[in-house]
């Protein structure tokens, strides 16, 4: 049996240096005073601090896959795996640049001897931004081979913000909720019911929310899942919500807003190669992580604001085992 190590991560922030090539006009205005001092030394010790934490995953081997988002462009995510490379892994980049405001994107690195992926649009990657009067956070698609020729199909999520109010902005988020489940109906209508579909992301609201449990179909409830016609995903996130452990903390709160959803493709045994091992789930917290009674995840932060060069992210990341047989 083969094990998959998965983990998702928003990195806060991870932007390209102040006056990179890479940055197009429109995204560099918008920036401008947001990245003062974001300087490459800056840069490196940021990408260096987030790939301590990497480096720890998995028994100190690193993840097989990992999804992250809030970075800008390629480049710094190369730059990233770069950061990685004493793990002696393979690793590769799917990446999709998106239109949001502060140009942050959605995005996975995964170990090219673990899965098979060559990026052809339209076929094995789809990509879809949340309009909100101009394109804002993305959902991103891809479909992996494993090496023993079973496809994995991975979405990365990363839905419009609670910034301006939890309600006022809960529309853009069911938005998005129901067009990952509209995504989930297209891949069982062309891959099978048993379409084996791992979803992750930064879904800025609870498995509890309407977002989640009424849009994504997203539910606790594996029979559900399994048995339902509509196309349900099992939230893997609701023990740890029951032991208030969060990924990210607002005022106090311990949100659980970082998630893993998977498809009856995994859950139902006798139709699927693979298979969660729901114990494995965890928070990803090491030493210097996070601070205070509330477990605040330790931010980075950016210069033109104040920032912490011994800081991560304002989230935690999470992980999960997958295997297969």
């Amino acid at each position: 049996m083969e094990s998959y190590f998965i983990a998702w991560w928003n990195l806060e922030n991870l932007f390209d240096v102040e006056n990179s090539a890479n940055r197009p006009a429109w995204l560099a205005n918008e920036l401008k005073s947001e990245l003062e001092g974001w300087k490459d030394s800056v840069l490196q010790d940021k990408l260096t601090n987030l790939a301590s934490v990497i480096k720890q995953m998995n028994s100190g081997r690193g993840p097989d896959l990992i999804g992250v988002c809030e970075v800008e462009n390629e480049y710094v995510l190369r730059e990233l795996v770069n950061k990685l490379s004493s793990l002696g892994r393979n690793y590769g980049i799917i990446h999709h640049d998106c239109k949001d405001k502060r140009g942050i994107d959605v995005a996975f690195i995964f170990d090219k001897n673990k899965y098979d992926f060559t990026k052809n649009a339209g076929t094995n990657f789809f990509h879809y931004e949340v309009m909100k009067r101009t394109g804002t956070r993305d959902i991103v698609q891809a479909n992996l081979t494993t090496a023993k020729g079973n496809e994995l199909i991975v979405i990365g999520n990363h839905w419009p913000s609670r910034s301006g109010g939890e309600y006022e902005t809960e529309p853009y988020r069911m938005m998005a909720g129901e067009t990952l489940s509209y995504w989930m109906k297209r891949i069982q209508e062309i891959k099978g019911k048993f379409a084996t579909v791992f979803v992750m992301g930064d879904f800025n609201d609870e498995p509890h929310n309407r977002s989640l449990t009424n849009y994504a179909l997203s539910t606790r409830n594996n029979k559900r899942v399994i048995n339902g016609k509509n196309p349900y995903l099992y939230n893997l996130m609701w023990p740890l919500m029951g032991s208030r452990i969060a990924s990210y903390v607002y005022n106090a709160e311990p949100l659980m807003i970082d998630q893993f959803l998977v498809s009856k493709g995994i859950i139902q045994k006798s139709n699927t190669n693979f298979s969660v091992d729901e114990k494995s789930l965890k928070l990803e917290e090491y030493p210097g992580m996070v601070k205070g009674n509330h477990r605040v995840p330790v931010r980075f932060g950016r210069p033109s604001s104040g920032h912490n060069p011994q800081g991560f992210s304002d989230h935690l990341p999470i992980s999960v085992v997958l295997k297969e047989q």
